[in-house]
């Protein structure tokens, strides 16, 4: 295979899927030096973005062509596979020694498929989902889990150490990805827990921001409850982190843990509580906004 890229400050790097976690995420990259150029969807809602001087590519394609390596941020696997495998993808166009990094959060099979298309082209591929949210995202201490090769996950370090704090390989191909499924299962029953806990704190007549800030900083205490507790409180739905993405991941949790012969019943409840919510029209809303659920 060519040799993977020397990424330093000055060299191009390319994202693909400019949402509310990439946005965050390039503005760090810039902040490393690297010249970062982007595509998404809707050319339009990234007008700052390019005012700003990010580079902009009509294709995944177009783009990949230009960099030396490509970040993927976008929401289900079938956006993974359309944005590498399509008519105008990345796999295409990408030049032998590219490195490929998908930071969605999608299924562990296909990132071992990618990965094998990637070097069958001469390319690497990375599986490197993240955690933290749009607030990690902005202030480049996200959790980046990654799979894939040795020589590959060294190459990517710098891009990585400018968006995150804890970098950790786990294994081959797909282990970020089940990784990732790992940290959704225990947020899927820590954010129903902290909204019961609030529902409970108000209903017994509590100061509900005087609790949090007691009970933030015991054992209970971590991002779901002192980050996003604080949003319910406040009635901040607003999205970091969409409930139909959110319902994507748990999704294929429960699928991967199916096939393991495991039968996660928070997860279940979970899925049910985050659909009933979705249904009734929460689906845009921040994962915080199961909150809702219990007021109504």
């Amino acid at each position: 295979m060519p040799s993977l890229p020397t990424l330093k400050p000055g060299r191009p790097v390319g994202v693909v899927g400019l949402g509310i976690m990439a946005r965050g995420m390039v503005a760090n990259l810039k902040k490393a030096g690297f010249v970062v150029h982007g595509f998404s969807r809707t050319r339009e809602k990234c007008a700052d973005l390019i005012a700003d001087g990010l580079i902009w590519h009509d294709s995944p394609g177009e783009l990949a062509a230009a960099v030396d390596a490509v970040i993927t941020m976008v929401g289900y696997p079938t956006d993974v596979e359309e944005v590498y495998f399509g008519d105008q993808g990345i796999l295409g166009a990408a030049r032998p020694g590219t490195l490929l990094i998908d930071m969605t959060t999608s299924a562990p099979s296909l990132a071992e498929r990618l990965a094998e298309a990637a070097a069958a082209k001469g390319c690497a591929a990375l599986d490197a989902p993240v955690s933290g949210g749009d607030v990690g995202a902005r202030n480049g201490t996200l959790a980046i889990m990654v799979g894939g090769a040795e020589d590959a996950f060294e190459a990517a370090r710098p891009l990585f150490e400018a968006m995150g704090q804890t970098i950790a390989r786990l294994g081959p191909a797909g282990a970020g990805q089940h990784t990732k499924m790992v940290n959704q299962t225990v947020i899927a029953g820590t954010i129903l827990g902290v909204a019961e806990a609030l529902a409970y704190a108000d209903k017994a007549g509590l100061d509900q921001s005087a609790v949090l800030d007691v009970i933030g900083q015991g054992a209970a205490g971590g991002f779901q409850l002192n980050v996003l507790g604080k949003r319910m409180v406040e009635g901040d739905f607003a999205p970091g982190f969409f409930v139909h993405h959110f319902l994507k991941d748990l999704g294929i949790a429960q699928q991967e843990a199916g096939q393991r012969g495991l039968d996660l019943k928070a997860l279940k409840l979970a899925i049910a509580q985050f659909t009933r919510h979705a249904q009734a029209g929460g689906r845009e809303d921040g994962t915080q906004g199961i909150y809702q659920s219990y007021l109504r």
